[in-house]
């Protein structure tokens, strides 16, 4: 299922929870005189770049000003904000799932949530709200207001999971293909991609963690008792996850670390063996540049065994400099 407008000026869908773990689809114009039942919660996911959403936010939401502002807002973070007498604000990011999109490029929902409503806005189609209202439909999904932001946060935290694996089991791939030869170099770009996506999920799930810690530990009155356990339970998970970001990272550095050492190694190998074979020709070139010098006197320059002289002079020196290496375990 794909979120869609389906020309309801901004509205993606609207759903009355029926307290029963089921819903029922509302639509623009069936807003305005609607009144839910006991038990009964609305949800309203509006797509925040239509126009007629941001002019329903301030006028007919009833929303303060401060909170239409904050809801409508370019660039956010992951943040909580606790309104007096209007619910709660709640910005949350998720996985980008959509087709052509980067996963680390997350998308952003904003939620304001009280007891009987929550409203919610997204730039970008979501995944978790399809999967919710997969639930809603098959009447297994949230009973209020507090369990549909738990169970939206749940499903956000989910789709998080397969990322952090996904990245795990590639550092995985490449440790164990540089195990199995040494020869083989790793694949920069890949690894350098890997540590970037990690830093950018890092740098929204951080807070997030934080925000499901401040939830569990500060109880709203609309909240069901065993909410804070909930919230707990996606605080922990969090935790983990940014563990996994973190050791993906090092473990991509290492394999870094270790092909440069490796480099490194190397270089400083055809370096020593450059240095070898220069020490052992630079006594003979200076020889045959002496010879060389075009003055009179030149020893040997008359006699026929001249040049094999200087040969095995020359290979005395190479031999004599040859067994004085191997003594020097230069060799």
């Amino acid at each position: 299922m794909q979120e869609e407008d389906n020309g309801q000026l901004g509205l993606v869908h609207a759903l009355v929870l029926d307290g029963r773990g089921g819903a029922r689809f509302v639509t623009r114009e069936g807003l305005a005189g609607l009144e839910l039942g006991e038990g009964e919660s609305l949800w309203l996911h509006w797509d925040r770049s239509h126009p007629q959403t941001r002019q329903w936010l301030r006028q007919d939401s009833g929303l303060s000003e401060f909170a239409c502002d904050l809801l409508l807002e370019e660039n956010t973070r992951p943040r909580l904000l606790p309104l007096p007498d209007q619910g709660l604000l709640l910005f949350l990011r998720g996985v980008n799932l959509n087709p052509g999109a980067e996963p680390e490029d997350m998308v952003s929902v904003r939620i304001h949530a009280d007891a009987r409503r929550v409203v919610s806005l997204r730039l970008r189609p979501l995944r978790a709200s399809e999967d919710l209202i997969r639930d809603l439909q098959a009447g297994k999904g949230p009973k209020t207001s507090s369990e549909l932001i738990l169970s939206l946060a749940d499903y956000l935290t989910d789709k998080i999971d397969g990322l952090v694996a996904e990245l795990a089991e590639r550092v995985d791939e490449q440790e164990e293909r540089i195990d199995a030869d040494e020869r083989l170099l790793p694949d920069h770009d890949l690894l350098l991609q890997m540590r970037r996506r990690a830093a950018g999920l890092r740098r929204f799930l951080a807070p997030q963690r934080e925000i499901y810690a401040q939830l569990a530990r500060n109880q709203h009155p609309w909240f069901l008792a065993d909410d804070s356990d909930y919230w707990n339970e996606l605080n922990n998970r969090l935790t983990r996850y940014l563990e996994e970001l973190e050791l993906s990272r090092e473990r991509v550095d290492l394999v870094l670390d270790a092909e440069k050492r490796r480099m490194d190694e190397r270089m400083n190998r055809i370096m020593y063996r450059f240095s070898i074979i220069t020490m052992v020709f630079l006594p003979m070139s200076f020889l045959t540049g002496l010879l060389g010098i075009n003055v009179g006197g030149m020893p040997g320059a008359d006699s026929p065994l001249g040049f094999v002289i200087a040969c095995l002079a020359m290979s005395a020196i190479g031999l004599g400099q040859w067994w004085l290496f191997r003594r020097w375990r230069w060799l």
